[in-house]
């Protein structure tokens, strides 16, 4: 029998076990985040700052359509990581085949609806007609390329569920690479403008969802499907729905704010566009960290759910706060002095303009970054636990937040004042997600004394 490369996290060093967990996970979505940005950089320096913003700017909407997919994956994973733990190993592929099922669903439903929908979406964000063709072609081919990214984002899942992190990696370096390879053949070479961008995005990511099949029917046996495992069950369909769709709406809720602010920032036009569009593609790359923390505590509070031990999720969410708060000071220094010389990656010197905003963005909103951290701990961590409404409660509240933020500056202040809606989101996303996740620890703690006592 094939040696599984599966990684137990109910025993052993906490600490150890997250940040061994973390670092490739921070790795992958690095690349991962690369595609757009790869597109974004070559379309900026050989296209121009209407091409950086067009493609630039569908990075709110990339990031609904795509968080759809990736919030469903992660709350599939859930079940995959609590039965893995629990030593279940045929329910947890049943799962997995139930998880299949649906995301095939999904993706194809999502590819035929923003299709038809993708021109009136662009309107509605007040994309100007001079860029207009080329935000809707770039989207179109993202649509049609959907269910390549459903694919690499459910065989990730499940290898993560089981404590692989880094073989997802090494499969999106070698995409990325590739990405890049094709960006620029597209648009130096063949001359196909942002199409070319997202055709190099949908190919690359379609490579990274082969390569993870080829390598879990190689090396994971532990999720080899038997027919039998395919047999539908309308309650564990029902199971996977509980806390996949929580979890997609969480990413999708936050994705309408992001989008909501981006419409407010076309008004003013093209150089805010690019010099928003700069600042946010830096952001999300020294967020990645924080996203990486919270998808690594997913899998370590599932598997300990699953196993029973309570008193490791406790020790492992304590450590994770703390590893969280300072490596938020040093984003914080970090994006605050060079943040406008790092925007020189997307952005030429000349643009100064450009370069203004971006610097405006990151000095508005640097100090809120341990709350953005903390956000994605809670919310992974509630979610490893089985609970997924609190935390799309928390994605509400931080909708709420930024469009109220939206609606009382917009048009009526500098834009500052619009970049003050995300630091106002981080922190309301919070007043649900703490509270609850002590509640909950309490209580089980509590019943804990109460089993002990009547022993």
């Amino acid at each position: 029998m094939k040696k599984d490369t599966t990684n137990d996290m109910t025993v052993g060093s906490p600490v150890s076990l997250i940040i061994k967990f973390m670092i490739p996970m921070c790795l992958g979505n690095l690349f991962q985040q690369f595609y757009n940005i790869a597109d974004s950089i070559v379309a900026g320096k050989f296209i121009g700052v209407n091409a950086l913003a067009a493609i630039g700017s569908t990075g709110s909407l990339m990031f609904f359509v795509t968080g759809w997919l990736n919030g469903l994956s992660s709350g599939f994973a859930i079940l995959v990581a609590q039965w893995f733990g629990a030593k279940k190993y045929d329910r947890m592929r049943h799962y997995v085949a139930m998880s299949i099922y649906l995301m095939v669903a999904f993706a194809v439903t999502m590819t035929i609806g923003f299709e038809i929908a993708n021109r009136p979406i662009m309107h509605l964000m007040n994309y100007s007609e001079e860029i207009m063709p080329d935000v809707t072609s770039y989207m179109g081919i993202i649509y049609a390329g959907l269910i390549v990214t459903a694919a690499y984002n459910a065989l990730a899942a499940f290898l993560r569920a089981l404590g692989d992190s880094k073989s997802p990696l090494y499969f999106l370096i070698i995409s990325a690479a590739i990405n890049v390879l094709l960006d620029i053949v597209f648009i130096i070479y063949v001359g196909m403008g942002v199409e070319g961008c997202a055709y190099a995005t949908v190919i690359a990511q379609a490579i990274s969802a082969i390569l993870c099949l080829i390598y879990i029917v190689k090396k994971f046996p532990i999720l080899h499907l038997k027919k039998e495992n395919f047999t539908v069950s309308f309650q564990e369909l029902g199971k996977l729905l509980a806390l996949g769709i929580p979890m997609a709406l969480q990413f999708s809720i936050t994705a309408i704010g992001v989008i909501v602010v981006q419409g407010a920032i076309n008004v003013y036009g093209e150089n805010y566009m690019a010099g928003f569009s700069a600042a946010g593609k830096l952001q999300n790359i020294f967020s990645t960290v924080f996203v990486a923390f919270g998808a690594t505590i997913a899998t370590y509070v599932g598997q300990n759910r699953g196993a029973g031990k309570m008193d490791r999720v406790k020790q492992g969410v304590r450590c994770t706060q703390l590893m969280i708060f300072v490596y938020s000071i040093f984003a914080m220094l970090i994006l605050y002095f060079l943040g406008r010389h790092m925007a020189l990656l997307f952005i030429d010197a000349s643009e100064t303009q450009v370069l203004d905003v971006a610097e405006t963005y990151f000095h508005t909103v640097f100090w809120c970054y341990p709350f953005l951290g903390s956000i994605f701990l809670y919310r992974n961590a509630l979610q490893g636990l089985g609970y997924g409404l609190v935390p799309m409660v928390g994605g509400i509240f931080e909708l709420v937040a930024r469009t109220g933020i939206i609606m009382l500056v917009a048009g009526h202040t500098s834009f500052a004042g619009v970049c003050l809606a995300d630091p106002a989101a981080w922190i309301s996303a919070l007043i649900p997600l703490i509270p609850y996740y002590i509640y909950k620890m309490r209580k089980w703690g509590k019943q804990s004394k109460v089993k002990m006592t009547a022993n």
